[in-house]
C-alpha cells in the first residue's frame, strides 16, 4: 500500500513537471541543438546552400577561432563588458544605494524613479534618445558643451556606447544593492563609525563582506546580460570600421548581412561557451565564498 502511494506521488508529481519539461526542450534544447547542427554546415540564406547545406565539420569553428575579426570583437565585447558591467553598473548601482540607504521622501522617490525610468523603458527609445544627445549636427550634448560638430559616436564609438549601457542598466544593480543594504545590522555600522572607522573602511570591514554574495550574483547577472546585448546595434551598428562591433553585432553582420548563418551559428555557439565558462567562474567564486564562511563557523549546521 505505501509502495502504491509513493509510486502515485511520483506519477503526480511526474504529470506537474512535464509540462515546464515539455517547454523548456522546445525553446531551449530543440535551438541549442539545431544551432550546433547549422554550425556544421555551410549552410546560407540565399543560393544552393540554402536549398541543399553540406556538412563541413568544424570548419566554420576553426574559421572562427582564426579569423581576427572575432578576435577583434571578442576583445571589444570584454571591454564594454569590463567598462559598462562590472565598472559602470555595479560601481554605479551600489553608490547610489548606498547614498539612497538612509533616505526617505521625494527625494529618493525622485531619484529611483529617475533610474528606473531609462531601465524600463524599450531599446529602441532609449537608443533614438541617445542618438539624439550624441548626434553630431544639433544633438544635445554638442549644444551644452558648445561643441557643434563633435561626432561622438564616429569619434569615439566605444565610449558612447559603453556609457549608454551604464545608463540603461544601472537600476538592476541599485535595486539588487538597496535590498541587500536592508540586511546590514545599522548597529555593526554604527560600531565601526565609534571606533573611528571611515566611510571606505566601512565598506571594507563590514558592508562588503557582507553583501559578497549579493554583489557575485549581481555581477554574474549583468556580466551575462551586457555580453549578449545587442542594443549597441540600435547606436553604430558596430562601426565606424568595427570599431564598436561586441560579438552579438558580429553575429548578426556574418549570419544576416553576409548570409552566413553556418559561420554565424558556430560563433553563437562558441559566444555560449563563453558564457558558460563566465557562469562557472562566478559560481566558482561563489561556492569558495561559502565553503570559507562555513570552515570559519566551524563546518555547515548539523
Amino acid at each position: 500500500m505505501t509502495t502504491d502511494a509513493a509510486g502515485l506521488g511520483k506519477a503526480r508529481a511526474s504529470a506537474f513537471v512535464l509540462p515546464a519539461l515539455a517547454l523548456i526542450a522546445v525553446f531551449l534544447i530543440f535551438p541549442a541543438l539545431w544551432t550546433i547542427y547549422l554550425g556544421l554546415t555551410d549552410y546560407r540564406l540565399t543560393g544552393l546552400a540554402a536549398a541543399q547545406p553540406r556538412l563541413v565539420g568544424v570548419d566554420n569553428y576553426t574559421g572562427a577561432l582564426a579569423d581576427t575579426r572575432f578576435h577583434t570583437s571578442l576583445w571589444l565585447t570584454v571591454l564594454f563588458v569590463g567598462g559598462s558591467a562590472i565598472a559602470g553598473q555595479a560601481v554605479l548601482g551600489f553608490t547610489i544605494a548606498w547614498i539612497l540607504r538612509s533616505r526617505r521622501g521625494p527625494v529618493r522617490r525622485l531619484v529611483e524613479g529617475v533610474v528606473l525610468l531609462s531601465w524600463i523603458l524599450p531599446s529602441s527609445v532609449v537608443a533614438f534618445l541617445w542618438i539624439a544627445l550624441l548626434d553630431r549636427s544639433g544633438g544635445t550634448l554638442n549644444a551644452l558643451l558648445g561643441t557643434p560638430g563633435f561626432a561622438w559616436l564616429l569619434d569615439y564609438p566605444m565610449l558612447s556606447i559603453i556609457v549608454f549601457n551604464t545608463w540603461r542598466g544601472t537600476a538592476f544593480s541599485m535595486m539588487l544593492y538597496s535590498a541587500a543594504l536592508e540586511n546590514v545590522p545599522p548597529s555593526h555600522l554604527e560600531t565601526a563609525r565609534l571606533a573611528g572607522a571611515s566611510v571606505p573602511q566601512q565598506l571594507r570591514d563590514v558592508v562588503f563582506p557582507l553583501l559578497r554574495r549579493h554583489i557575485l550574483t549581481n555581477l554574474l547577472l549583468i556580466s551575462l546580460w551586457t555580453f549578449n546585448d545587442f542594443t549597441p546595434f540600435l547606436l553604430t551598428a558596430g562601426g565606424p570600421e568595427g570599431r564598436s562591433e561586441i560579438l552579438p553585432v558580429y553575429v548578426y553582420n556574418v549570419a544576416l548581412r553576409g548570409g552566413s548563418l553556418g559561420a554565424g551559428a558556430a560563433i553563437s555557439f562558441l559566444i555560449l561557451l563563453i558564457n558558460l565558462i563566465m557562469a562557472l567562474a562566478y559560481l566558482r567564486l561563489l561556492r569558495g565564498r561559502r565553503r570559507s564562511q562555513e570552515a570559519a563557523a566551524g563546518g555547515p549546521p548539523a
